[in-house]
């Protein structure tokens, strides 16, 4: 029963998510197909894990959920822009994502790096211009958590990582630190925002920071399982993509089996990190457990 309510709580959420990322270009003024081709990735589907940590860490800190809203959009922004430039033939050259085609297959290759571009700025125009209610060092605070997870420092810095990785042997710590970046980073800040937005302490900040961590390692070494092993049509994209970019992974460096028990330490981990909150932390341990076992 536990199980099905935490289903619920999260299906719940996705479809919080899913309503205010729809409001958010509505009542747009017509502009070429910009918003066309934003929408069109933004609202392809998705787990959602991001926006959803900003949500729960918020409510686990004993925040006002409807306040962390806006700044979960932001994240997801973010993180949509991010695939779409990944998917160009500059970078990954990929021709499918969530099972449809990618960003520049059906709007060009101008027009996606330019949806990209679009997204990243209206994720800081969506949580700035959407706050009220927060109080200003929050709503601060929280950006500039967004921002440093965003670029160089950060998601943008791990990407530059992966490519300068392609095709020439790299160590796990290699491996580890670049994905702490590309693929932690934002995870990390979209779980902290929710503690920020919430009035979190700064051994909160911490502790959430932790849980983060260890979770968007263990999601990254899923990936990596599933990319060997997964199933196409459940993933929504081409698997075997590593391979053919001559990419070390986490299954290059330890195989299948060593991958499965990383990924059990690492949410054990992120699990661990969580104690400090008591019970009001069981759905995030429940979703650290539930991203441990996902299929896509």
């Amino acid at each position: 029963m536990i199980g099905m309510e935490y289903e619920r709580q999260l299906r719940d959420g996705q479809a919080l998510i899913e309503r205010a990322l729809q409001s958010c270009f509505a009542g747009r003024e017509p502009m070429a197909n910009i918003y066309d081709a934003m929408e069109y990735s933004l609202m392809a589907g998705g787990k959602r894990i991001r926006p959803l940590l900003t949500l729960e860490v918020c409510r686990m800190c004993g925040g006002d959920v409807a306040q962390a809203l806006p700044f979960a959009c932001a994240v997801e922004m973010i993180h949509t822009y991010s695939l779409i430039h990944d998917d160009l033939p500059c970078m990954d050259d990929d021709d499918l994502r969530r099972g449809k085609p990618t960003n520049h297959k059906i709007y060009g290759e101008a027009t996606a790096v330019l949806a990209g571009d679009a997204l990243l700025t209206a994720a800081f125009e969506t949580a700035l211009e959407q706050s009220s209610g927060v109080p200003s060092d929050r709503v601060v605070a929280a950006a500039a958590c967004l921002a440093h997870a965003a670029g160089a420092r950060g998601m943008v810095g791990g990407q530059s990582l992966d490519m300068a990785a392609e095709g020439r042997a790299v160590t796990r710590r290699d491996v580890e630190d670049l994905q702490k970046l590309k693929t932690g980073a934002l995870l990390s800040a979209a779980a902290e925002m929710g503690c920020v937005i919430a009035g979190g302490g700064t051994d909160d900040r911490a502790a959430v920071r932790r849980y983060a961590q260890k979770l968007g390692l263990a999601f990254q070494v899923r990936d990596d399982m599933l990319d060997v092993e997964g199933d196409e049509r459940t993933l929504g994209k081409p698997i075997g993509s590593d391979q053919a970019n001559e990419k070390t992974t986490f299954v290059t460096l330890l195989g299948m089996d060593g991958c499965r028990e990383l990924v059990d330490t690492l949410t054990d981990a992120a699990v661990a990190a969580l104690e400090p909150f008591g019970g009001r932390a069981d759905f995030l341990c429940w979703l650290a457990r539930a991203l441990a076992g996902r299929e896509s």
